[in-house]
């Protein structure tokens, strides 16, 4: 049985991260875990408190576990490959957190800690920003702030990371030849 190789997709909001969730998974012919917090916020409304984004984190923990348990259950399965693509992890709800309200709650900081991935993408800002009812940052100088915050973030860890930019053809490249290199 072939350990399952888990890829985070991060960065600022409108970024493409969902979207590169999806053409990678059916790329590699696997499942990914959507952004729970797009899920809340639409059933709970987009006024939420610093207290919500420990339900958010919570959430995507357990849709993320979810995942890992069906990979798990169907590692028999030849056609399956053994990669997880996960839209948004811990280091998402940090810097949200911290951004929004300057604090970060410990059950966030503890799961960083304690949850391991082979790889990161990080998805520039240079696609043009695309309104919908939950974005919150239209101006560029916001998301490239958060786009840094993000950089900084990898930099100073230890798992392998791969900045994805361009449009979303380029970013698909770029982003199934960093898995290539985890999965060889």
């Amino acid at each position: 049985m072939k350990q399952i190789k888990k890829i985070v997709i991060i960065g600022p909001e409108s970024t493409g991260k969902s979207t590169l969730c999806q053409l990678l998974a059916k790329h590699f012919n696997t499942i990914w875990v959507r952004e729970y917090a797009r899920e809340y916020l639409l059933q709970n409304g987009k006024q939420y408190t610093y207290e919500d984004l420990l339900t958010i984190a919570k959430g995507q923990i357990n849709l993320e576990n979810k995942g890992l348990d069906e990979l798990s259950e169907e590692q028999n399965e030849p056609s399956r490959t053994p990669l997880l693509f996960i839209d948004t992890d811990m280091y998402v709800l940090k810097v949200w957190s911290e951004f929004v309200f300057g604090k970060c709650d410990q059950y966030i900081l503890d799961e960083i800690v304690n949850r391991e991935y082979d790889l990161y993408l990080l998805c520039d800002v240079d696609m043009p920003w695309v309104k919908d009812e939950l974005r919150e940052y239209p101006d560029l100088a916001t998301r490239e702030k958060l786009y840094h915050i993000y950089k900084d973030i990898l930099i100073n860890q230890n798992v392998p990371w791969v900045e994805v930019s361009g449009g979303y053809e380029e970013r698909l490249e770029k982003a199934i030849q960093a898995v290539g290199q985890i999965i060889e």
